[in-house]
C-alpha cells in the first residue's frame, strides 16, 4: 500500500487529489494549518486517511509536524497564500508569508521527508499560470510561482534519484473557487473553449507522480490559455 501525503489537502485541488489517493486504497496524510479541520476532512475522505497540522509559513515547525510520518511514496504540495498584493498597496507581512510558504516551506517539507522516501517516491509541487500571466494583485503570487522554476531544478539534483516536478494549473472551472462564476472571461481566450477541470488536474498530478521518465519539469494544464 502506498503512502501519499498532500500538504494543503483539506480543501480545493488538494482535497480532490487526496480523495483520489484514498479511493485507490492509499494510506493518505492530509495537512492544514488548522488541526481540527485537517482531522475533520480526513474523516470525511475516509479510508486510511489522517490529518496533520502543518504550517508552511513557520518553516521551523515543519520537521516536528511530520515527526510520525514513517515513509512516503507520493508527496504533493498545494499549500499557498493567495492574498492580493501590489506595489501600490504593499502588505509587507502578507508578502513575506506568501514567499515563505511557497519557497522556503516547500523546500523544507521536501528536506524533512526525503530520508523517508521509498525507492520510487516522487514529488509534485503546485504553482499556477500567474507565473507567466500576471493579474492585478498577483505581485507575490507571480513571483513565488516563478520561483518554483528554479526550486524544482535544484531539488531534483538534491533528492536524486527521486523525482520532483511542478504542475501549473490554469483556472479550474469546476473548483469551489470558480464554479459559481458564469461566463468566466478566460473561456473566450482558451483554445479548447472551456476551463480545465479538477479531474484533469488530478490526472496530470498522477501522471507526474507515476511516470519515471519525467523529472525537473514544469507541466502547464490550462487548455492552451498561454498560447494567446
Amino acid at each position: 500500500m502506498s503512502t501519499s501525503i498532500v500538504v494543503g489537502g483539506s480543501n480545493g485541488l488538494g482535497r480532490v487529489i487526496a480523495e483520489h489517493f484514498a479511493d485507490r486504497g492509499d494510506t493518505v496524510v492530509i495537512t492544514s494549518r488548522d488541526k481540527a479541520r485537517a482531522e475533520q476532512v480526513a474523516a470525511e475522505i475516509g479510508g486510511a486517511t489522517r490529518g496533520l497540522s502543518v504550517d508552511l509559513s513557520q518553516p521551523d515547525t515543519i520537521a516536528a509536524a511530520f515527526g510520525d510520518v514513517a515513509e512516503v511514496d507520493h508527496l504533493v504540495i498545494t499549500a499557498t497564500s493567495q492574498t492580493p498584493n501590489s506595489l501600490g498597496a504593499f502588505d509587507l507581512d502578507a508578502a513575506v508569508t506568501a514567499l515563505t510558504i511557497k519557497l522556503v516551506g516547500y523546500a523544507e517539507t521536501v528536506r524533512v521527508l526525503r530520508d523517508r522516501f521509498r525507492p520510487d517516491a516522487s514529488v509534485v509541487l503546485f504553482g499556477g499560470v500567474a507565473k507567466d500571466r500576471p493579474y492585478p494583485g498577483s505581485t507575490m503570487v507571480t513571483t513565488h510561482n516563478a520561483g518554483l522554476t528554479g526550486l524544482v531544478k535544484t531539488l531534483a539534483v538534491e533528492v536524486a534519484p527521486h523525482r520532483i516536478n511542478v504542475l501549473h494549473p490554469g483556472i479550474v472551472g469546476d473548483s469551489p473557487k470558480w464554479r459559481d462564476i458564469p461566463a468566466h472571461p478566460h473561456v473566450a481566450r482558451t483554445p479548447i473553449g472551456r476551463l480545465v477541470t479538477m479531474a484533469e488536474i488530478v490526472d496530470a498530478t498522477d501522471f507526474l507522480l507515476r511516470n519515471r521518465g519525467v523529472n525537473a519539469q514544469e507541466l502547464f494544464v490550462e487548455g492552451g490559455l498561454l498560447a494567446n
